[in-house]
């Protein structure tokens, strides 16, 4: 070992926490599995260009998101469903490029994994090969187990999703709250153990009632990670535009903004339109001679 090299004793230090402590590699399910185990808990936003990504990444964020939510906040659809693989690939890139120490974790989009496991290692395999990310995410319990265990065979990461599940929003007929009253409650457990016990390194919660979410978060060894689904989970999970106030409207009732960057962008809009309206910009400083 040579001068610069850190000692085992450094090496284990700077995995103690996953808030600064890794800080010379991404972090890993290795990391996140034992954050669960001492009680740690941490937080999830998504991300969906490099330069956003970078500002999540430099503030410790463990780990990024790049969410098929991209469909309603970034590319103007009314539900995720139109959200294709080539727009995955590509944002998920961005966000790739644009950080050094969180892992990435990209979603497959609907109609990207729900035909055969086959597909779903496909295009699992375009987000890893294509855009570089640690992992995936799908949506599903029971019924995407087998999809989850062919990819975690062939070494693919990956992030279940359960509860609430975006894709499905039409059979859904929205966005309601998921297992309320005996049956749905043990549906949504059986779900969560069946996707546990197919590989899955993590489990997102969408839209549970928080009794249930803790039952669940203490009856799974793999961390959860929690949407609207009160505060016990391990983890929590933002869309970044809702909790930075970029949404325009009603936000979720789970959603703190936290900024309202709405407000600030469009103030600075108005700045930079009356300053060209009355001659200010570009002033002496901002010309070439």
């Amino acid at each position: 070992m040579n001068a610069s090299s850190p000692s085992p004793a450094q090496n284990q230090a700077s995995t103690a926490t996953l808030y600064g402590g890794v800080v010379n590699r991404r972090v890993t399910v290795r990391d996140l599995a034992a954050a669960k185990q001492r009680g740690e808990k941490w937080s999830m936003l998504t991300a969906y260009d490099a330069l956003t990504a970078g500002v999540f990444d430099e503030a410790g964020t463990p780990v990024l998101l790049v969410g098929d939510s991209a469909g309603n906040c970034h590319l103007g659809y009314e539900t995720t469903v139109p959200v294709t693989m080539d727009q995955m690939v590509m944002l998920a890139a961005a966000v790739v490029r644009g950080t050094k120490r969180a892992m990435v974790v990209a979603d497959l989009p609907f109609g990207a994994y729900q035909e055969s496991p086959a597909q779903a290692m496909h295009n699992a395999a375009r987000l890893m090969k294509e855009a570089g990310v640690g992992a995936v995410k799908l949506e599903g319990g029971e019924r995407s187990a087998r999809a989850i265990e062919l990819l975690v065979e062939a070494g693919v990461p990956v992030m279940a999703h359960v509860g609430l599940t975006p894709q499905s929003v039409h059979a859904l007929g929205g966005y309601p709250v998921q297992g309320r009253g005996d049956e749905a409650a043990h549906q949504l457990l059986r779900d969560a153990k069946a996707v546990q016990q197919a590989g899955a390194f993590a489990v997102v919660l969408e839209a549970v009632p928080a009794e249930l979410a803790r039952q669940v978060t203490e009856q799974l060894a793999v961390p959860t990670v929690g949407i609207g689904a009160g505060a016990d989970c391990d983890a929590q999970v933002l869309v970044w535009t809702d909790f930075a106030g970029m949404t325009a409207g009603r936000v979720p009732k789970f959603v703190k903004q936290y900024a309202d960057l709405r407000a600030v962008l469009g103030d600075a809009a108005r700045a930079f339109a009356e300053d060209v309206r009355g001659g200010a910009f570009p002033a002496p400083e901002h010309t070439f001679h």
